[in-house]
């Protein structure tokens, strides 16, 4: 383990201090012969976390993919499901890939929801453990074994999600289960049932919008309450709180909070969003998350959260420091906290896992998304001035 003395750093852009690491870990003295890397008077948060992308699905550092997809969300499904066979995609490879551009970034955490069907099998989770186990130390990868062509029409799929479990995925995914699944009594009994089968949280990614979306929200929070499983659940996406009948909205809100579900959001531009102002005075857990990044559903995507911070706060109209800030949290304390994980932070104790960032303020420093001059994973060094200490495939 690392042992290192960060001088002249201001942590969460507060006064100029020293950090002592001691063992991975941050400490209260300094260790004895520790190596010194002065932080010039930069700000220092922790990790960056990535609370929601498909690690299995990236296409960087292939040819250009020319998309012509329908709109609509089963087109897509479909062509990927196609396309990945036609590209002879490799799961290791492209999740190394778009690991490595993470770390590149600043963050030190990402929960991948990694596709389980009929058609690839178990595949992408294990090309996405092996990308795990490769990238030990340097980056903690998170699965969610993600249904992501469906479940109850697809005969088998619910047996490899299990069997995902049983390899060692941490999380159970879920899908539309009324415009995806067709079946959301169905759909969320097997997902929640799986989740009590094996003793896993569960993350659902739900796209369904207005009153077809807060019913599906209803019955998520529904088994929430009756399997005691409260912190334990996560809604992705959840763009039926961004519905204009705010007093229904709130109504969910309030049932959120109470069963203590957690949102996630990606804070996209073509589709209505959580309100995190609204979800942080209700006492609800927000983290975030790129989504795809450069896959056959578009081209756009870079995997560094500060610039996912800022599209938090263009996407919520936050102009205020400390509304930026919120958005800064969103992408650090919050999604850490969905994680469930343990000595996040920068006080004695705590992993030292963080990230130099340039600016006066934590809302400069998203409004600057400079390159990280140094990010340090359990107090190892894994990337500096934007690169990688470690090569992509």
């Amino acid at each position: 383990m690392t042992s290192l003395t960060l001088k002249n750093v201001r942590p969460m852009a507060g006064a100029l201090t020293d950090l002592y690491i001691r063992d991975g870990r941050f400490a209260d003295s300094a260790p004895e012969g520790a190596e010194v890397i002065d932080g010039g008077g930069r700000i220092v948060i922790p990790g960056l976390v990535e609370a929601h992308t498909h690690l299995d699905k990236s296409l960087l550092g292939l040819p250009w993919y020319r998309n012509e997809v329908g709109p609509r969300l089963i087109d897509k499904i479909t062509n990927e499901r196609e396309v990945k066979v036609a590209l002879g995609l490799d799961p290791q490879v492209q999740s190394e890939r778009q690991a490595i551009l993470s770390m590149s970034h600043g963050t030190t955490q990402i929960r991948s929801h990694v596709d389980v069907d009929t058609h690839h099998g178990l595949a992408g989770i294990e090309g996405v453990m092996a990308t795990r186990e490769k990238l030990a130390g340097l980056v903690e990868i998170e699965i969610v074994v993600f249904p992501q062509s469906s479940m109850m029409p697809r005969p088998g799929t619910l047996e490899l999600m299990d069997e995902a479990l049983a390899l060692g995925a941490e999380v159970v995914g879920g899908i539309d289960p009324c415009g995806i699944d067709r079946d959301p009594k169905g759909h969320l009994d097997a997902v929640f049932a799986l989740a009590e089968k094996h003793g896993k949280p569960v993350d659902i990614h739900l796209h369904e919008r207005d009153a077809l979306g807060g019913f599906s929200m209803e019955e998520i929070i529904a088994r929430t309450k009756a399997l005691g499983m409260q912190g334990k659940v996560t809604i992705s996406h959840a763009f039926c709180l961004g519905a204009p009948d705010r007093g229904y909205v709130a109504g969910l809100q309030d049932q959120l909070a109470e069963q203590r579900i957690h949102i996630v959001t990606t804070a996209p531009a073509s589709a209505p969003v959580p309100l995190v102002k609204e979800l942080r005075a209700a006492g609800i857990l927000t983290g975030a998350g790129s989504d795809g990044i450069r896959d056959t559903w578009g081209p756009y995507g870079n995997a560094d959260m500060l610039e996912r911070a800022m599209f938090i706060g263009l996407r919520n109209n936050l102009r205020r420091d400390d509304e930026v800030e919120l958005a800064l949290d969103i992408c650090t304390f919050g999604g850490a906290a969905i994680m469930e994980t343990e000595g996040y932070g920068l006080g004695p104790g705590d992993r030292a896992d963080c990230v130099l960032v340039e600016g006066e303020t934590l809302a400069e420093a998203v409004a600057l998304r400079a390159p990280r001059p140094l990010v340090l994973k359990g107090g190892r060094v894994i990337a500096r001035n934007g690169t990688c200490v470690i090569e992509a495939p």
